[in-house]
């Protein structure tokens, strides 16, 4: 069994949904602690003068060491102007009354939590990408173990993964002989293999986007973007 670790992000790139779409069992990692200005509570889409981010206000003051899990999201409406940055840059590309219309009633949502926002996000692009991957959150289980390596590996062991697939920046860190030791193979994403696609503005931005760019632009297309054999996804369809 194939099995892969990832915080929860705010749509995610295309190389998330990738590492969801060619494993059988995805973990969000969202019983670790919170780290700022990072991809958890952020994330890039393209407007005419090149990508511009996307952040939910979050409260971290006075709580460093806070869990992703614990952490709440500020009231400010920002659901409104996510929601109007993303209509106002992306209302004339190809697809996006194909995904507008649902991605606008997610943003109606009132999140008291980080942790749902980004899971709402994530099951909802995953159902548009057809990936059927089974997705569960750390939290829910019981693992063990000091440092980063034992603990994913603890996740694997538990979950029953003969195989663990991360993206290629846990080489700096990960522990491969003990996965060796314990029988679960270890093997990286190679994101070099991305091909550009057809983006509203002149040019291709290489620079990692929401996958919801992808989704806006390709629609149904997205799929030969990606990673995924077709085989392991649905059409969308759109």
């Amino acid at each position: 069994m194939k099995l892969a670790i990832l915080q929860p992000n705010y749509i995610p790139w295309r190389g998330y949904f990738d590492l969801i779409g060619l494993v059988d069992v995805f973990v969000l990692y969202d019983d670790v602690q919170y780290t700022k200005d990072d991809w958890r509570n952020r994330n890039q889409i393209l407007g005419p003068s090149g990508p511009f981010w996307l952040t939910i206000p979050v409260k971290t003051k006075g709580l460093m060491g806070q869990k992703i899990n614990e952490v709440k999201v500020l009231q400010n409406n920002w659901q409104k102007k996510h929601w109007r940055s993303i209509e106002v840059n992306y209302q004339k590309a190809p697809f996006f009354k194909n995904y507008g219309s649902e991605l606008f009633e997610l943003y109606q949502n009132e999140f008291e939590f980080l942790i749902d926002v980004n899971k709402k996000f994530i099951f909802k692009i995953c159902e548009w990408l057809g990936i059927r991957t089974k997705i569960i959150c750390s939290s829910e289980i019981v693992y063990a173990g000091e440092s980063a390596s034992e603990k994913v590996l603890s996740i694997c062991e538990v979950m029953g993964a003969t195989e663990y697939l991360s993206g290629p920046s846990a080489k700096n860190y990960l522990n491969e002989k003990l996965f060796e030791q314990n029988s679960v193979k270890v093997n990286y994403m190679d994101y070099s293999k991305y091909k550009p696609y057809p983006q509203l503005f002149s040019g291709f931005e290489s620079h990692p986007l929401s996958i919801i760019d992808l989704l806006f632009n390709c629609g149904s297309e997205s799929i030969k973007y990606l990673l995924i054999p077709k085989s392991k996804s649905l059409s969308t369809a759109r």
